[in-house]
């Protein structure tokens, strides 16, 4: 039993099963099929957000500024949508992946030319890029009157039981998980976070590695952008607000180590839908929101301790630092 709960991801699997259980009980019909379809489509924004932050994170980064970068590449393709309706949804969807990459790149340029640190830099350009929004939009709404049905409709399509948002955060995070663990770039951002002297190393540019970790926050964040809009058919300045801080809580809730090297697509997964049972669970139940939001801190705090009593294991190394070596030399 011991070395089961050593793996987070089966412990959430348990806690969250477990879960279900409590909360069907309260609420007959919670642990229904339709409504687990639901509770998955209403988490599929947050679980490809914490996607984007883990690859951050796991190179020992913050990206604070997803939830802004959500917001204003949301105005940019409504507003697109809007004064351009003949455009094919497939050019929008591109734009908003572009703008999402460029706004992320920002962000990767500071923290690797210029050595800031990366949450100095994030909660810059969080601020910047909600002014942007208001300044883009002048402080207007864009309504679902003024956006074409493909641009609305097409994510709440229905597939084989699923909206398409849902199948596409599925997509997302098959295609993360090729990436983390099949590819360099995979590699190098699990050394760069785990023992970045050993990554260079082994010829691993870290600053560099770092910047294509905040690019590709910044993409799936300007995807979501898309998804959300069109998911509450409405894009204002404030949309996505406080998101940030759920796709962190998602990936500390997940195990991915806040000092970076150490964490798996499959918790980032499992904490964003810890955290969407939670808050879906929560009103059914009749709990104020004042409460949930108590709740859901004490869940996180719970989380670091415990991330923080399993921090004996190590991330990925690549290669052992000359210091420790030199010194497990001199022990024998």
């Amino acid at each position: 039993m011991k070395k089961l709960f050593r793996f987070r991801e089966m412990l959430l699997v348990i806690i969250i099963a477990v879960l279900l259980g409590v909360f069907s009980s309260r609420s007959s019909g919670f642990a229904s099929p339709s409504n687990l379809s639901n509770i998955f489509n209403d988490t599929s924004i947050l679980i490809i957000l914490a996607l984007g932050q883990m690859t951050v994170i796991l190179t020992k980064s913050i990206d604070l500024s997803v939830a802004a970068n959500v917001a204003f590449t949301g105005m940019a393709v409504a507003m697109l949508n809007a004064a351009h309706p003949d455009l094919p949804l497939a050019l929008i969807v591109v734009i908003a992946l572009g703008i999402g990459a460029i706004l992320g790149a920002i962000n990767g340029l500071f923290v690797w030319k210029l050595g800031i640190p990366s949450i100095v830099v994030t909660l810059g350009t969080l601020t910047i890029y909600r002014g942007m929004a208001f300044v883009l939009s002048g402080g207007g709404w864009v309504n679902a009157h003024q956006m074409t049905e493909p641009f609305l409709q097409t994510p709440r399509h229905v597939f084989l039981g699923l909206p398409v948002l849902g199948w596409t955060a599925i997509i997302i995070v098959a295609v993360i998980y090729i990436v983390m663990s099949r590819t360099f770039l995979g590699r190098a951002i699990y050394a760069s976070g785990g023992n970045p002297t050993a990554a260079v190393y082994a010829g691993i540019d870290v600053g560099r590695t770092r910047f294509f970790a905040f690019v590709i926050s910044g993409t799936l964040a300007g995807l979501c952008g898309y998804l959300w809009v069109s998911r509450y058919a409405v894009a204002y300045v404030d949309i996505a607000a406080g998101f940030e801080l759920d796709s962190v809580a998602a990936c500390v809730i997940g195990g991915i180590s806040t000092l970076g090297g150490i964490g798996s697509v499959a918790g980032a997964l499992l904490g964003s839908l810890f955290l969407g049972v939670i808050k879906n669970a929560l009103p059914v139940i009749n709990i104020s929101p004042f409460s949930q939001m108590a709740i859901s801190g004490g869940v996180i705090i719970a989380a670091v301790i415990f991330n923080a009593r399993q921090e004996q294991r190590r991330g990925r190394i690549i290669l052992r630092d000359r210091g420790a070596s030199e010194k497990i030399e001199g022990i024998a």
